[in-house]
C-alpha cells in the first residue's frame, strides 16, 4: 500500500513537504506519517480531474461499470489487508471494519450496474415534426469532503455514484483517517482507473474546502460532517452558485412499543447503539420506550451493555473500541455531566475505564430520567451513551421523536403493523427503520430532512445527484 496523495494517477508527497501523523486512538501511538498539503495540491487535483472528465464521460456505461466491478472484486479479495488499516486509524473493532469494506465493495458493485440504467425518455410532441427527448449529462468534476467515522464507506457512497454517472472526483478525507482513502486509491489504481479520474488529497481543511468552492472547474461539492461546516459550505457556495449535497448528522430516535419481545428488542438496540462506539450518523440515539415495558427494557439493556468488552479493536473478543480523539471523549463526558447535573441517573457506565493507561476509551453508558433540556437529547452526542425515556401513547411518542432539528434517521420497534405504519408516517426523517436498526443498503436512497442536510446518496436517486437532465427538442 502507498500512503500518499494520488493525483493524476501519480503517488505524490505534499507540494509544501508537509506531513501528518496518523494516531491509533486505542493506543495513542503513531501509525504512519502521511502527506499533508494545502490549496496547491487541491488545485493540482482539480486540474487533473477537469482534464480527465471528458474522456471518462465519453466511455460507455459498460466500460465504466467494468472498472467499478473490478474495484468491488479487489476489495473483497483484500479484506484481510484493508480492514486492519481502518481499525488502526479510527479505532472500531475488526469485525466492523471488515463489514464496512464489504459494504464499500457492494456499493461499487451496485453502481457498476446502476450506471447502465441512467435512462432518458421520449416525450410525445404537441406539434407534428418535433421530437422531444430528455437525456442525462454528467455534472462534471465532483469534490468530496468526508468524515472519519466510516472512512471507506463514505467515500464509496459519493465516488461510485459520481464515477458511474461519468463524473471525475477529487476526494479530501478526514485528516484523522486518511489511510483508508489512500488504501482505496491503491485498489482503484490496480483496477485500472484512468489517471485523473479519481484524485485523493490530504491537508488543510479550510484551504482545500475554500478552493473547492472558489475553483470554477469544480461543479459540485459533496460533504459529510457537522452542521457548522455545512453552513459554512452553503454560505461559500453562494458566490459561484456551487451545487451541494450535505449529510450533516442526526440525533436518531427509537420508539419501542409495548408489544415487542423486550429481551430481543434490548439486544438489538444495544448492538446498534454501540456500533462504532456510537460514532455513527444514523446511530440510534434517543430511546423512547412505552411506559408499561420501560423498566424491563432498561434492565435488559443494562445486562447487554455490561457484556460489552472494551479494548483495542485488533484484539480478539473486543466488541467496543475507543472514541476517535481525546476531544471526542471529552465531549461525551461533558454531555453526561450536563445530564447528571440536571437530574439524570446513570444506570451503568458514565466514566472512563480504569484498566487502560492509554487510548480514548469511555465506558458504555445508560442514562435515565433524561429531559428535553439536556444536551444529550438536544444535540448529537456521537458517543457511547444510551438515554432512555418513557412515553404513553403513539401520538406522544411520535411527538417526542420529532422534537429535534435533525431529520436523518428514525426508528421504531413494534409487532403490530398498524401501529408501525401510523408511527413511521408521522416521523420526519429521511431514513426510517421499522424493526430494523441497520437500514442502510446500496440500493436505497440515504439522506436527511430538516437540518440534517439535503441530497440523497445510494440507490438510483444517489446516481441522479451526479447527473443533469438535458431537454432536447428536435424540429424535423
Amino acid at each position: 500500500m502507498r500512503y500518499q496523495m494520488w493525483i493524476n494517477g501519480e503517488w505524490r508527497d505534499a507540494i509544501n513537504g508537509g506531513t501528518w501523523d496518523v494516531i491509533n486512538p486505542a493506543t495513542e501511538e503513531k501509525v504512519a506519517a502521511v502527506p499533508f498539503g494545502d490549496v496547491d495540491d487541491a488545485r493540482a487535483a482539480i486540474d487533473a480531474a477537469y482534464a480527465a472528465q471528458p474522456k471518462w464521460a465519453a466511455m460507455t456505461a459498460y466500460e465504466r461499470g467494468a472498472i467499478l466491478r473490478r474495484v468491488a472484486d479487489l476489495i473483497v479479495s483484500k479484506l484481510d489487508e484493508l480492514a486492519p488499516i481502518t481499525t488502526r486509524e479510527c479505532g472500531k473493532v475488526l469485525a466492523e471494519t471488515r463489514a464496512e469494506w464489504n459494504t464499500t465493495a457492494a456499493i461499487f458493485d451496485w453502481f457498476a450496474e446502476e450506471g447502465k440504467r441512467a435512462y432518458g425518455r421520449t416525450i410525445p410532441g404537441r406539434t407534428p415534426g418535433k421530437r422531444l427527448q430528455v437525456v442525462y449529462h454528467p455534472v462534471g468534476v465532483v469534490a468530496t469532503i468526508t468524515a472519519w467515522n466510516f472512512p471507506a464507506f463514505l467515500l464509496a457512497r459519493y465516488w461510485a455514484a459520481a464515477l458511474a454517472a461519468g463524473c471525475t472526483v477529487v476526494g479530501r478525507p478526514s485528516e484523522l483517517t486518511p489511510m483508508s482513502a489512500m488504501a482505496l486509491a491503491n485498489v482503484l489504481e490496480e483496477a485500472g482507473m484512468p489517471p485523473g479520474v479519481v484524485n485523493v488529497i490530504n491537508g488543510d481543511a479550510a484551504g482545500m474546502g475554500q478552493e473547492f468552492l472558489d475553483n470554477l472547474r469544480v461543479d459540485k461539492v459533496s460533504f459529510t460532517g457537522s452542521q457548522r461546516v455545512g453552513r459554512l459550505l452553503m454560505q461559500g457556495a453562494a458566490g459561484n452558485l456551487r451545487r451541494l449535497s450535505l449529510e450533516l448528522g442526526g440525533s436518531a430516535p427509537v420508539l419501542i412499543f409495548d408489544d415487542v419481545d423486550v429481551e430481543a428488542a434490548a439486544q438489538k438496540a444495544v448492538a446498534a447503539k454501540f456500533r462504532n462506539n456510537g460514532q455513527v450518523c444514523v446511530s440510534p440515539t434517543r430511546f423512547y420506550v412505552q411506559q408499561s415495558i420501560y423498566e424491563d427494557f432498561m434492565e435488559a439493556s443494562r445486562t447487554f451493555v455490561e457484556k460489552l468488552v472494551l479494548g483495542d479493536g485488533m484484539q480478539p473478543g473486543v466488541t467496543t473500541g475507543p472514541l476517535v480523539t481525546l476531544a471526542g471523549r471529552e465531549k461525551v463526558e461533558l454531555f453526561v455531566q450536563d445530564a447528571v447535573a440536571q437530574g439524570a441517573a446513570v444506570v451503568t457506565g458514565g466514566e472512563r475505564p480504569s484498566q487502560f493507561a492509554h487510548g480514548y476509551f469511555y465506558r458504555p453508558t445508560i442514562l435515565t430520567q433524561v429531559t428535553d433540556s439536556m444536551k444529550i437529547i438536544c444535540d448529537e452526542v456521537f458517543g457511547p451513551v444510551m438515554p432512555i425515556s418513557a412515553f404513553k401513547t403513539l401520538e406522544e411518542g411520535v411527538e417526542m421523536a420529532n422534537s429535534t432539528p435533525y431529520g436523518l434517521a428514525g426508528y421504531l420497534m413494534a409487532k403490530d403493523m398498524t401501529t408501525a405504519i401510523r408511527a413511521y408516517e408521522g416521523m420526519k426523517f429521511g431514513v426510517i427503520g421499522v424493526n430494523d436498526l441497520l437500514p442502510t443498503v446500496p440500493e436505497a436512497p440515504f439522506g436527511g430532512m430538516k437540518q440534517s442536510g439535503f441530497g440523497r446518496e445510494l440507490g438510483s436517486e444517489g446516481m441522479h445527484e451526479y447527473l443533469e437532465p438535458k431537454f432536447v427538442s428536435i424540429a424535423l
